[in-house]
Formats: C-alpha cells, structure tokens, sequence
C-alpha cells in the first residue's frame, strides 16, 4: 500500500507498507510536475503513480529514501514515457 503526505508544495512523504514499511522523501519540481502530466493529474498522484511505476520494477526496500522523480529515469529510462501513458 502506497500512501503520499504533502509535506508542502513540492515535497512528499510517501510510505510504502509491504513486508517492510519504508518510508520516503520526494520532491517534485512545478516545471517537472507540468512537463510530465499537462496539469491533469495533482503532484500527489504523480508521486503514487511514480512509486506504482517504481514498485513494478524493484522492492520498496530498494527505492532512494529521498530523491526527485528526474533520477528515476536515470535508472529506468522508460519512466517519462510510461508515466505518460498511466495517466491518460
């Protein structure tokens, strides 16, 4: 289970609750936010859809602790265009 907290404008707690409960630190741009959604989803929803994205792909015990959703397409360089598709 994926829980996002809005800490302020630009960053999230996210909590993702499975064999272990890790917790997470992300900050998302207005630019990036914009870039990758066209305004039609919320921050908060790109940031559980990007944990959903990461989630397929890899434990929640191996996901950064605290990072920016630019460095997820540095080690999965179909982020942009998958999280694209998610939220149409």
């Amino acid at each position: 289970m994926i829980t996002v907290k809005k800490i302020d404008d630009r960053t999230f707690e996210v909590t993702v609750a499975d064999e272990t409960t890790t917790t997470h630190r992300v900050t998302v741009a207005p630019a990036y936010h914009e870039k990758l959604t066209d305004g039609h989803i919320s921050t908060e929803k790109l940031v559980e859809k990007s944990f959903e994205f990461l989630l397929q792909r890899e434990s929640n015990t191996s996901i950064l602790r605290t990072f920016e959703p630019p460095v997820i397409g540095r080690y999965f360089p179909e982020y942009e265009t998958s999280i694209r598709s998610m939220i149409k």
